[in-house]
């Protein structure tokens, strides 16, 4: 079983978060931020990988330093968890619908960070600053190591656009970190992902 559990602990954030590759989307999320549960349990539920997340931050200032640190520490365990990348897919898609608004997320376990984020929302989500979702994909694809394209090209409804986003990108990433038998090794010409 591809697992991992990591501890991050600053001045501005508290933060246990575990997860299981080879899951079944089994989740336990408690961030203390209402809307950021919602969308990683969509991520959990529909990419099929178990993720416990138990924080606490500063979010009497700002949302912002606990939703990019459990950015980074989903990155880190997710590098962590995949270990020396043998077999798998590497590469992951998925096109999710939410009612009238559509999201495609594209990645590559390439050991190259890097994010594109075309999505744009017009308003924030309840209490919640959409503009962090930006933040936190950032934080992740640094940690983890992956480049990953995250395109909304039309969406009505705020909550939908975020929904199918995250959605997308379970599916995406349980496509990537899937066992191939096909794949001898790396999936790489260069033999080091």
């Amino acid at each position: 079983m591809r697992k991992a559990r990591l501890t991050r602990k600053t001045a501005e954030t508290d933060i246990v978060l575990s997860l299981n590759l080879d899951g079944t989307g089994k989740y336990e999320i408690r961030t203390s931020i209402p809307f950021l549960d919602h969308m990683l349990a969509l991520f959990s539920r529909h990419g099929l990988i178990d993720l416990e997340v138990k924080s606490t931050g500063d979010i009497n200032v700002d949302d912002h330093h606990l939703v990019e640190d459990v950015g980074i520490c989903l990155g880190d365990a997710l590098k962590k968890a995949l270990g020396d990348k043998k077999g798998i897919n590497r590469y992951g898609s998925a096109n999710v619908p939410m009612d009238e608004a559509l999201a495609s997320v594209d990645l590559d376990i390439s050991g190259r960070p890097y994010l594109v984020f075309n999505t744009e929302f017009s308003r924030r989500i309840k209490d919640f600053d959409t503009g962090l979702l930006t933040d936190f994909f950032k934080a992740f694809t640094d940690h983890a190591q992956i480049a990953l394209h995250v395109n909304v090209p039309y969406g009505r409804n705020n909550h939908h656009k975020a929904e199918a986003v995250f959605k997308a990108f379970g599916l995406a990433l349980m496509r990537a970190v899937s066992f191939n038998s096909r794949v001898q090794g790396i999936p790489s010409t260069k033999g080091k992902l």
